[in-house]
């Protein structure tokens, strides 16, 4: 009966699990659209386009705090309240993108990440309930997959309706309603917590804040976040929010060319992210693959550099999402390396640290190489000199991965001659 009643549970996960991909979709699509609407938004909100790129930053900001509190809310109170308010909160937040004001830019935005904290710890957390720890990787890679192709749909389908003239507030309305809707879709589908609840009730007693005594006392966790988030900034800084400028001004891509190319980054996570994940499951062990992945990533932005006539850009940038699903590796490395009883401030940590990173590199990213992106003519050595920032970082990221305990189901085997 208990088993019964346990496979029960465990598929009603599943299912809720599924929902709350749409959740994370539309957390992509509302993160990566202002890119491809960059002159409107200026307009709309009356800033310059340094500004515009300043309103878009603050998501990150409100997005890595808010990340320990749906942590601390998943672990508290289940996934079925904390993915609700978060879905409330983002829906609220792309609604204020119809107001043409610069402090309803920044609400909006800052709303925009606040809600989105909750989409990724949430579908992880509930992926963790309706999954084995065999296949978690590869859970947890398809949630980042579909969470990649909301983003490649905020460029691809976002950009052509704004170059046809659509009006951005269309897009913003349509958004803003439809993630209030799926909110409520969360609250009825996700079931309650209360096993969850009784299960970290001895933890909780110990202080509210004991889960992150637990996760921020281990040294992997710590490598783990800034690991992550030395992969992640070349897609979410570069790609999503400087990408379609850079391709425009530096290569003297049209918009349209520009916006594919760019694109076609998060398409690789679609691909990239559940392939690395079954790989890492597959072979028992993680360091290899995430160190693989990050090399690869090396080695398609220096194609892109240096000999940009050797493949087109979409497809060297495809490449480049294809590796980058990498980043995703440490997302189940500090699940396997912290307590059962922590998984959901596990996730919101690394969420924390991951994008914290994100936020101290893109405004460095944006005074040495944004402020000097003008129009006048294409400048190979400005886009090369741009795109190794991206190179340095993700060596860094490959040195700290040598850091790293293994903690595949192969650990105990020796990877020094794979990686």
């Amino acid at each position: 009966m208990d088993h019964t009643n346990k496979s029960s549970a465990t598929k009603y996960y599943v299912i809720a699990w599924v929902f709350g991909l749409l959740f994370y979709f539309l957390d992509y699509v509302i993160r990566a659209a202002p890119a491809v609407m960059i002159p409107q938004l200026s307009a709309v909100f009356n800033v310059s386009t340094l500004g515009l790129v300043s309103i878009i930053g603050t998501y990150y900001y409100t997005y890595s705090t808010c990340s320990l509190i749906a942590g601390i809310a998943l672990d508290r109170f289940g996934a079925k309240y904390s993915l609700f308010a978060g879905a409330v909160i983002l829906g609220i937040g792309a609604l204020l993108f119809v107001i043409s004001s610069e402090f309803a830019g920044n609400t909006g935005r800052l709303l925009q990440g606040a809600g989105c904290a909750f989409a990724f710890p949430g579908c992880v957390y509930l992926a963790t309930k309706g999954f084995s720890a065999k296949s978690l990787a590869t859970a947890i890679g398809f949630t980042q997959c579909i969470g990649m192709l909301g983003g490649s749909a905020g460029q691809f389908v976002v950009g052509p309706l704004i170059e046809k003239g659509v009006d951005q507030k269309i897009f913003w309305i349509g958004a803003g309603v439809f993630t209030i809707i799926v909110a409520f879709g969360l609250l009825l589908v996700i079931p309650k917590a209360k096993e969850e609840q009784k299960s970290t009730k001895q933890l909780h007693s110990k202080g509210f804040l004991s889960p992150y005594k637990v996760v921020f006392s281990n040294a992997q966790s710590w490598l783990c976040g800034v690991i992550s988030g030395l992969l992640f900034a070349p897609t979410t800084i570069f790609a999503m929010t400087w990408g379609v400028a850079f391709f425009q001004q530096d290569r003297a891509f049209s918009f349209h060319d520009a916006t594919i190319a760019c694109a076609m980054v998060p398409m690789g996570w679609v691909f990239g992210c559940p392939l690395l994940g079954y790989l890492t499951d597959k072979i028992g062990q993680r360091k290899p693959v995430l160190i693989g992945g990050a090399a690869l990533m090396i080695l398609s932005l220096l194609q892109l550099l240096f000999l940009p006539d050797l493949v087109p850009a979409y497809v060297s940038t495809f490449m480049l999402g294809v590796a980058s699903g990498a980043a995703m590796i440490p997302y189940s490395i500090i699940k396997e390396s912290n307590p059962d009883h922590v998984k959901g401030s596990a996730t919101g940590a690394i969420n924390f640290i991951t994008f914290s990173v994100t936020t101290l590199v893109s405004p460095l990213f944006s005074h040495y190489f944004g402020k000097t992106l003008t129009g006048a003519t294409a400048k190979a050595s400005h886009f090369q000199s741009a795109g190794l920032f991206w190179v340095a970082g993700i060596a860094i990221a490959i040195v700290v991965s040598l850091l790293l305990k293994e903690t595949g189901t192969n650990k105990a085997e020796k990877v020094s001659v794979i990686v």
